[in-house]
């Protein structure tokens, strides 16, 4: 072995002139060298280092140049990214990259803790389906066994509602936007709870349709908590993150606890980083923080399972479908190819390959997990840079593992352009007719409509002002530094006074504030 050891020793100081070599000089070295890879030329037997494991590691060597190109923007003053790749059960490239904490110099460490946003929701799902096989709860239960104080909606939501985003359910994050939240705002599962059976209607039938909805993400950790009567960051740490060894993982239940080696979250405006805080003890549809060396072990649990049994994360794995049998769509990507929803995971195709991803967003966490099963690939990317979504390094890492089972992609024909010139349309000069002030009992907020110039301005209490845009007689639309875009429309009695109006943004549909004033 001692002698191998040399040997690579002398072929690395040799390699940079190996590489001035002609093809011939190359293959006589080749062919001079070729049977200690084989260990008879050494009589070491007993290590044997082949030609295949000596490609392998100059393969991933390579790999991880490249990795490390996509992250060279990176450095001491700027915030930045922990990455690490999973091939062939087990890690073959983990790195820092720029700094965990600005005002103390503490740079990034596959070791560094981040909040991982809605990666966190296939953790929650999981529990589910423990808890499920332990044989405590039924995916087919109405919630409202489990979460009595909710609204009779006059249709059954199941516990595989919550788990596909098919429950109709409001978001919270849609609703708290209209209700004046803030980012930065504390938030917490109390105020989630009060605030969701508030909401009387529904954006639709459950199982009828897809729904992207955090509120479905924030009960399932309830029922686990009412169900076993412990914190859900208990359940999860005893069913999980303690038998896969991931100690440096946990949901944060309360935002106000000190956490070891915890990036803080950052945004770059006009040439100046700032502080984007997050405030939530909400576990469930976020707020795991975990690191890249914990998701590791994760991953190779789904190859190798330590918790749950093969059937289950074949089941775990599979799409959602809707009450008619359908797979759940997540949406139509640009070239024409389905993702699907799979409990907190998406279910699509990257150059010929299946892969199974989530993303996260939180405050300026950017986060990725991205699996392709057939190649024994994962692929974790944590950041806390606000724009680093703007590298591009996401499952296209794989090309840099698995290229020769990737398909080349036939480029998109163009399109013609088939933009329409809208006509230039009068409107009546009835602005002063909306407005006023509005109330929504649900929401337990007001919004001011009022006149400036040629435009109708929306105000409210805590969000900067808004200037709306007419789309139609009574309808308008709009959105703030504070607020997802929206829609709304006045709502006029027999004698066309403005009488309130319904509003709607990604999720909440036709939300009624009635006129006050």
């Amino acid at each position: 072995m001692k002698k191998i050891a040399l040997l690579l020793s002398l072929l690395s100081v040799c390699f940079p002139a190996f590489c001035q070599d002609t093809p011939a000089e190359q293959q006589l070295i080749e062919k001079t060298i070729a049977p200690y890879f084989d260990g008879w030329a050494t009589g070491d037997t007993d290590s044997v280092l082949t030609r295949a494991s000596y490609i392998m590691e100059d393969a991933y060597a390579e790999a991880g140049r490249k990795v490390d190109s996509l992250f060279a923007s990176y450095n001491s003053h700027t915030p930045g990214a922990a990455v690490a790749i999973v091939k062939d059960g087990k890690v073959v490239f983990q790195k820092g990259y720029g700094m965990a904490d600005l005002d103390h110099d503490i740079p990034i460490t596959p070791q560094t803790v981040f909040n991982i946003a809605s990666v966190s929701k296939q953790f929650t799902a999981f529990a589910i389906y423990l808890l499920a096989s332990e044989g405590r709860i039924s995916l087919e239960d109405d919630i409202r066994k489990y979460i009595t104080e909710l609204p009779d909606y006059h249709t059954v939501i199941k516990v595989k509602h919550l788990l596909g985003h098919t429950s109709g359910l409001r978001d919270q994050a849609a609703i708290g936007s209209l209700a004046g939240n803030s980012s930065g705002d504390i938030s917490t599962t109390e105020q989630i709870l009060k605030l969701t059976v508030r909401q009387r209607n529904l954006n639709f039938t459950p199982g009828t349709a897809f729904g992207y909805c955090n509120t479905g993400y924030t009960l399932l950790a309830e029922i686990i908590h009412r169900v076993t009567g412990k914190s859900f960051a208990a359940y999860t740490e005893e069913k999980i993150f303690k038998p896969l060894g991931m100690t440096s993982t946990q949901f944060y239940d309360n935002h106000e606890k000190v956490v070891k080696n915890k990036a803080a979250s950052y945004e770059l405006i006009n040439g100046i980083y700032y502080h984007k805080p997050l405030n939530v003890s909400n576990p469930g549809p976020s707020n795991l923080l975990t690191t890249v060396e914990d998701l590791s072990k994760w991953v190779l649990n789904f190859e190798n399972p330590v918790v749950g049994t093969p059937e289950l994360i074949k089941a775990f794995n599979e799409a959602s479908y809707l009450d008619n049998g359908r797979k759940v769509v997540l949406r139509i990507s640009g070239d024409h190819d389905t993702i699907f929803h799979a409990k907190g995971q998406n279910l699509s195709n990257y150059k010929g390959v299946d892969m199974i991803t989530h993303g996260g967003h939180a405050a300026a966490f950017r986060t990725f997990m991205g699996r392709f099963p057939s190649e024994h690939l994962a692929i974790i990317a944590l950041s806390n840079d606000e724009y680093n979504e703007r590298l591009n390094a996401r499952w296209q890492i794989a090309n840099f593992y698995i290229k020769d089972k990737l398909k080349e992609e036939k480029p998109l024909a163009p399109t013609p352009d088939q933009s329409i010139v809208k006509p230039i349309v009068e409107y009546p000069d009835n602005l002063k007719d909306y407005a006023g002030e509005y109330y929504s009992d649900e929401l337990s907020t007001s919004y001011t409509f009022v006149v400036r110039g040629n435009a109708l301005i929306m105000t409210h209490l805590r969000l900067k002002d808004i200037e709306l845009k007419r789309e139609d007689d009574n309808k308008f639309s709009g959105s703030g530094p504070e607020t997802f875009a929206f829609e709304m429309m006045f709502l006029k009695n027999e004698k066309h006074a403005v009488t309130g109006f319904t509003i709607s943004n990604f999720g909440v549909k036709n939300l009624k504030f009635m006129k006050v004033k």
